[in-house]
C-alpha cells in the first residue's frame, strides 16, 4: 500500500479521527464531499489550505479500511 503520510490521528483534535496533516479537516469529510458529488475542484475552493495529494489519500485511506472492515449487511 502507498505512503498515507498525510492522515493523520490526534486524539485533541477532532477526537482522534483520521485528519488531514493535522487540520481540522477529516477523511470522512473529504470523502462525504466527493460521495455526495462535489468535484476535486469544489473540496479545494471550499478548503484553501488543502491540496489535491490530501484528496488522493483521504480516498485512498477510506477505500484501504472498507477493505480491511467486514461489516455485516442486514437482509430485508
Amino acid at each position: 500500500m502507498e505512503s498515507l503520510d498525510r492522515i493523520t490521528f490526534n486524539p485533541d483534535i477532532m477526537g482522534g479521527k483520521p485528519c488531514i496533516r493535522g487540520l481540522r479537516v477529516t477523511v470522512g469529510t473529504i470523502v462525504g464531499l466527493i460521495a455526495s458529488g462535489h468535484d476535486r475542484k469544489d473540496v479545494l475552493e471550499r478548503y484553501p489550505y488543502l491540496e489535491a495529494e490530501d484528496i488522493d489519500q483521504a480516498l485512498a485511506y477510506a477505500a484501504w479500511r472498507a477493505e480491511e472492515i467486514d461489516v455485516p449487511l442486514v437482509h430485508s
